[in-house]
């Protein structure tokens, strides 16, 4: 059975491409002309060139494919145009399942986001069910993704999709190529150059759990039904705590309001219009999203799939590890 994964050279879905070929699968990936390929460079796969605008290419890709797994999306905070988020997130999304459908794939899953789950008020950990809706979404990539999502449930109530939707919390580790905007706080982190911190929460997971959880889904997942994959809820000061230990430094001990940050986020996303359009350090949606403790249970993933993390201090070690090695600490 030949399997597709989408977003492959990625950083979640490397690994997941590293854990189906560990089991034996046959594996063909879709990936972009242009794409940086180290994070499956030398494995034994099959690469189809394309892009999620493309359908042709979809069509091609999908042929003989009896599974898919849809791990790519274009995950920036900010983007000078957000309409490339949306076609990629959304609009490309459901052409490939709509693809899929059509070339008869016999199980997906699609990997959403918590940014598209609901948040509790007094900071405990939400879950599959907490309330939420595209108001409560904060910024393009957010609500990208909340759409993006509904669409995929919108096509397994209607025309009986085999999907099975996963959503990672923050994951971390090591083929961080970009990095990803948890990648750049871990570097930004471990070389001294975050000096404060501001009062808030996110779950951070080892991207080796997230892709057994893939695989845990697409075994014993129920179509149409969403799975968290997450790992240990930590206050950011907890986070950076963990890393000043991890690499030798002293921990920021200075804790700034929000408000005070906010007018930095508006500063540095205006340099970067004026400059290379390339995504600022500090946003403002990620200073509005800061306002919420981002908690979140893996319990339902625990119980029906078997889902387990390993502590947040392996992930943050492993992903130092991988940061020094590859050369990001300078």
């Amino acid at each position: 059975m030949t399997t597709l994964v989408t977003g492959a050279t990625g950083f979640v879905g490397s690994a997941v491409v590293r854990r189906l070929l560990a089991r034996g699968e046959s594996v063909r990936v879709l990936v972009r002309p242009h794409s940086d390929r180290r994070n499956i460079a030398d494995l034994p796969l099959e690469v189809v060139e394309g892009d999620l605008r493309d359908p042709t290419s979809l069509d091609r890709a999908l042929e003989g494919c009896r599974a898919l797994f849809h791990v790519a999306a274009d995950y920036r905070l900010w983007v000078p145009d957000p309409a490339t988020l949306y076609a990629v997130n959304v609009t490309g999304t459901q052409q490939l399942m709509r693809a899929a459908a059509a070339a008869g794939v016999r199980r997906i899953v699609y990997t959403s986001s918590v940014a598209t789950l609901g948040l509790n008020r007094d900071g405990t950990p939400g879950d599959e069910d907490t309330p939420v809706s595209l108001d409560d979404m904060i910024g393009p990539y957010k609500r990208s993704k909340f759409l993006a999502e509904h669409a995929v449930l919108k096509l397994v109530r209607d025309h009986g999709l085999p999907a099975v939707i996963v959503n990672p919390s923050t994951p971390v580790g090591p083929r961080d190529i970009k990095p990803t905007p948890t990648g750049r706080l871990i570097v930004e982190a471990a070389t001294g150059r975050i000096p404060a911190y501001v009062d808030t929460g996110l779950n951070i997971v080892h991207v080796d759990d997230v892709a057994a959880g893939h695989l845990l889904a697409f075994d014993r997942g129920t179509v149409g039904e969403r799975y968290i994959l997450g790992g240990e809820n930590l206050t950011l000061s907890e986070i950076l705590g963990k890393i000043a230990r991890l690499i030798g430094r002293r921990a920021p001990r200075l804790r700034l309001p929000v408000a005070a940050v906010m007018p930095v986020a508006h500063a540095c996303e205006a340099w970067a219009r004026l400059t290379s359009g390339a995504e600022p350090f500090v946003t403002v949606d990620a200073v509005r999203m800061a306002r919420k403790w981002m908690f979140f249970s893996s319990a339902k993933a625990q119980v029906r799939l078997g889902y387990r993390a390993r502590p947040a201090d392996e992930a943050l070690a492993d992903a130092i590890a991988w940061f020094r090695q590859a050369g990001y600490f300078g």
